[in-house]
């Protein structure tokens, strides 16, 4: 697989809740940062960090909780993934729609470090 090939496998399983793709594709030490001031966000390390504190907790606060993507982007040892968050908040009751870009870096066929942009305050708008 090619780089985009491999992110493409990432959104697959997150959609899927495919843990054992996400672990397959993923470094040990895998660094997962979201962006200041994103809901629950954090500075994670390791795969199984990210599948418990970002995945699952995702799908404990939103129903259809998604990434919609819009484009990918081939960066040489990086792929940038432009799209927006949609869900529906399981406290509020809202809709969110945020845009946001996800940048993948890779090395050796895996993914070493991720980096989110997002529009928060749409986010923090539908949850409050």
């Amino acid at each position: 697989m090619d780089n985009i090939e491999i992110i493409q496998e990432l959104y697959r399983a997150f959609r899927e809740k495919d843990y054992d793709a996400f672990l397959s594709i993923s470094t040990e030490n895998l660094e997962w940062i979201q962006n200041e001031g994103f809901p629950g966000g954090a500075v994670r390390k390791g795969a199984v960090e990210v599948i418990e504190g970002v995945f699952k907790a995702n799908n404990n606060n939103w129903e259809n909780f998604n990434f919609q993507i819009e484009e990918f982007l081939d960066a040489g040892s990086s792929v940038i993934v432009i799209g927006k968050y949609a869900g529906y908040n399981r406290i509020s009751g809202k809709t969110m729609s945020a845009a946001a870009a996800h940048i993948y870096d890779l090395r050796d066929d895996k993914i070493y470090r991720f980096r989110m942009f997002a529009d928060t305050k749409k986010i923090w708008d539908s949850i409050t």
